[in-house]
């Protein structure tokens, strides 16, 4: 029932939420949010930065006003907010806070916390009348879920004006700051913010990196990992670190991280050893080499493990490492931009044609789509070149329920989908060539 009401919540909670509000949005991620603190940060008059924290934000949200101004039927939500919840076979009551584990209680968190951008927008505007002072404030909000930050000039426009503002808004939602992690900081004494390091150098440059609590507990966890394997195979414990070695490099690649992806590895290598070590505590350490490590592609010291095929056949399996993760810098989405209004469909579908030849995914279902209309255009009739371009388009848009999927997707030529955008043309698939039979 959640599912089918959150269906016709979402679009609306998405129209009217902030825009540099990230958590739990569609097509919006924690690299969206790094990169707007990045802009935010990066002209010289932010110089203090507010770290927000809400003190158990999802416990503490007055059912009363949710029952005031969450646009939906109210005898369903009041059902949803007051159920309750099982602990050991006993039934707690709930008045306060959203759903416990509800699909929809992250969009009613945002629905409740949407709001305070514009209100400091009205304090501090950068457009228009008073915006003069507006841009000399240098507020700016960047917000996921319920951590959040605020920037300010001076630390005494973040106690006096600011923080005032931010505990009024919460206070009228049933919530409050906690006061043990919310903080005023200085952009040169640098902050975390989403597991990342942000700072201000005496340069002048602003670096993004890792966080050293985020790498800790990266390597705490790898520690463990390793640890426990000690009666598993060399492949069954590359297969589990692999998983966790690529995610948490492929989330911090956007950043400057060449370097701690070096160090990182060091330091995996070093638990690989003593791990190799304690397996073989009758062995030399030349052996144990020769059995673990070897020559990858220019690489010395790479782990690996056998792995045997049905037939017998033996082949390896390569620990992945995190510096062979390329950086790249994301390219944020536009705050105003709506996954569910059709202007937008075209902006969404370059990105998503961008993101794709980024993915091997996305790459086999280009080469797919590009196979199955033998190379052609099915608007001009002409060939798709890598020198021509080509868009990759819903056929139906998603907003009317189109699909993801190579079946409901086709590659056109750019001038062929801004022309098919204007007209609001549909495209037909081309029709499979079957042969032709001889007389």
């Amino acid at each position: 029932m959640q599912a089918l009401y959150l269906l016709a919540l979402d679009p609306v909670a998405e129209t009217i939420a902030d825009p540099n509000s990230y958590g739990f949005r569609k097509a919006r991620s924690c690299a969206d949010a790094i990169e707007q603190c990045f802009k935010a940060l990066c002209h010289p008059n932010p110089q203090w930065v507010l770290e927000g924290d809400i003190k158990s934000c999802f416990d503490k949200i007055s059912h009363e006003w949710l029952l005031a101004h969450v646009p939906m039927d109210k005898a369903i939500l009041n059902k949803w907010l007051k159920s309750g919840y099982m602990e050991e076979q006993v039934l707690y009551e709930t008045e306060d806070g959203t759903p416990q584990g509800g699909i929809i209680s992250p969009v009613l968190a945002n629905l409740a916390l949407d709001g305070l951008e514009r209100r400091l927008r009205e304090r501090y505007p950068v457009k228009g009348k008073r915006s003069e002072r507006g841009r000399q404030a240098g507020v700016h909000l960047i917000r996921y879920a319920d951590d959040f930050i605020i920037t300010g000039r001076t630390k005494e426009l973040l106690e006096t004006e600011v923080k005032p503002l931010v505990e009024q808004f919460l206070c009228e939602r049933g919530l409050e700051l906690s006061l043990e992690k919310t903080s005023i900081t200085h952009i040169t004494d640098g902050f975390d913010f989403l597991g990342q390091d942000v700072r201000k150098y005496s340069n002048g440059k602003l670096l993004i990196k890792p966080s050293k609590k985020n790498i800790r507990v990266f390597l705490d966890d790898i520690r463990r990992v390793v640890r426990r394997a000690t009666p598993q195979s060399a492949a069954e414990l590359v297969r589990q670190l692999n998983l966790k070695v690529r995610g948490w490099a492929n989330y911090h690649r956007h950043v400057v991280s060449k370097r701690i992806f070096s160090r990182v590895d060091h330091a995996i290598f070093k638990a690989l050893w003593r791990w190799a070590c304690r397996r073989h505590p009758n062995k030399g350490r030349r052996w144990i080499a020769q059995k673990y490590f070897c020559q990858k592609r220019g690489r010395a010291w790479c782990f690996f493990g056998d792995l045997k095929d049905d037939e017998g056949r033996v082949s390896k399996t390569w620990l992945y490492h995190a510096a062979q993760t390329p950086i790249k810098r994301h390219i944020k989405v536009r705050s105003e931009a709506n996954p569910y209004d059709q202007l937008w469909e075209e902006y969404f579908e370059k990105r998503a044609g961008v993101k794709m030849l980024h993915h091997v995914q996305g790459v086999r279902q280009l080469r797919y789509l590009w196979h199955e209309q033998h190379g052609i255009c099915p608007v001009c009739h002409q060939k798709i070149m890598k020198m021509t371009g080509w868009h990759n388009r819903h056929r139906v848009y998603r907003v009317m329920e189109g699909s993801d999927t190579a079946e409901h997707r086709v590659l056109l030529h750019p001038e062929c989908h801004r022309s098919v955008q204007s007209q609001a043309l549909f495209v037909e698939k081309p029709r499979p060539v079957t042969g032709v039979r001889k007389a």
